[in-house]
C-alpha cells in the first residue's frame, strides 16, 4: 500500500439566515461527489485564512467574503479514494454581498486543468449532516 501523505486544507462554511452555501459538481453525478462546501488546498506560503477566503471566492464566484472565525482543524482519511490525510483548517466566513438562491460557477485552476463546474446553492443548517467526506464534522461548533 503506498505511503499516506498529509495535505494542508481549508473548509469554508458560509452562513447566510440559517442557511449554509453548498455546491454540487455538475459534471459528476451526487453517488461520485455528493454536497461539498467551498474547500481546497492551502498554497505554500499562504495561511489557512487567506486560502479560505481565495477557495470561497474561486468555487462560488462571489466576492464579499469575510472570516468570521476560525472553528478548529480535523483530519480526514480519503483511503481507499485517494492515500492521503487531510488535514482541514474550518473557517466560519460571513458573504457581505449578495447571492440568488442558485447559481452556476465554474472553477478555472489558473488555466492548468480544464474549469470545474459547479451549481451553487443554499440548505438550512439543519440538513447539512448531507455534506460529503466528513465535510460537516465541526458544524456543532457554529452553536459555540
Amino acid at each position: 500500500m503506498p505511503e499516506k501523505v498529509t495535505r494542508g486544507k481549508v473548509l469554508c462554511y458560509v452562513v447566510r439566515d440559517g442557511r449554509l452555501l453548498v455546491f454540487r459538481h455538475t459534471d459528476f453525478s451526487y453517488e461520485e461527489v455528493g454536497i461539498q462546501v467551498p474547500a481546497g488546498s492551502i498554497r505554500p506560503g499562504e495561511s489557512p485564512e487567506a486560502a479560505a477566503l481565495r477557495e470561497a471566492g474561486e468555487e462560488t464566484g462571489l466576492g464579499g467574503f469575510t472570516i468570521v472565525r476560525k472553528l478548529g482543524e480535523t483530519e480526514y482519511d480519503l483511503t481507499p479514494y485517494r492515500f492521503e490525510i487531510q488535514h482541514r483548517h474550518v473557517f466560519h466566513l460571513e458573504l457581505t454581498g449578495t447571492a440568488p438562491q442558485r447559481w452556476t460557477s465554474q472553477e478555472s485552476h489558473d488555466g492548468e486543468q480544464e474549469p470545474t463546474r459547479f451549481e451553487c446553492f443554499w440548505i438550512p443548517l439543519e440538513d447539512a449532516h448531507v455534506l460529503q467526506s466528513g465535510q460537516g464534522a465541526l458544524l456543532g461548533r457554529l452553536y459555540d
